[in-house]
């Protein structure tokens, strides 16, 4: 997980004039310092602005218990946010989510969902995951599933559920 955090976090790290870009910086810094404290504290403010890269990492410390007590149904908020805002990352952990029910009910179409999109949106491991609940689903449920993602990002993410 720190390897997909340090990779997001570049993207956004390299784009000219972003106020938030060195606060992120320093929060990536001390995340890879093992201070998951500090770097929550430097996230916490960042991702309550809607900022899907601090979201995502925050979803990932909840999630593994990285300065904050674990908890699923928390990374899931954060997941879901970023995810909301493109975040291939956050939208493959998501599906993931979905599909193991960590912090919600397990939800194969939802899974599904969330990992075609993140397929779509380049992630490097969403085809084979989405493979792996594909061959759990009827056809039915995987044309809804692919009726949903279509929906979803045809909307820009506004309608998700």
């Amino acid at each position: 997980m720190k390897g997909m955090i340090r990779a997001a976090a570049m993207v956004f790290l390299l784009a000219p004039g972003v106020s938030w870009a060195e606060d992120l910086d320093a929060g990536l810094n001390a995340f890879n310092a093992g201070e998951y404290e500090t770097a929550y504290e430097i996230w916490q403010p960042i991702a309550e602005q809607g900022v899907a890269v601090a979201q995502y990492s925050l979803g990932v410390m909840y999630y593994d218990g990285l300065g904050v007590a674990q908890d699923y149904a928390e990374a899931v908020q954060w997941y879901r946010a970023a995810a909301e805002k493109g975040n291939a990352g956050a939208q493959f952990n998501l599906g993931l989510m979905y599909l193991q029910g960590r912090g919600v009910a397990q939800d194969f179409v939802t899974a599904h969902m969330w990992l075609n999109i993140a397929a779509s949106s380049g992630h490097a491991n969403a085809r084979e995951a989405r493979d792996v609940v594909h061959g759990q689903m009827t056809p039915e449920a995987i044309a809804q599933a692919q009726r949903r993602a279509r929906i979803c990002m045809e909307s820009d993410y506004q309608d998700c559920d």
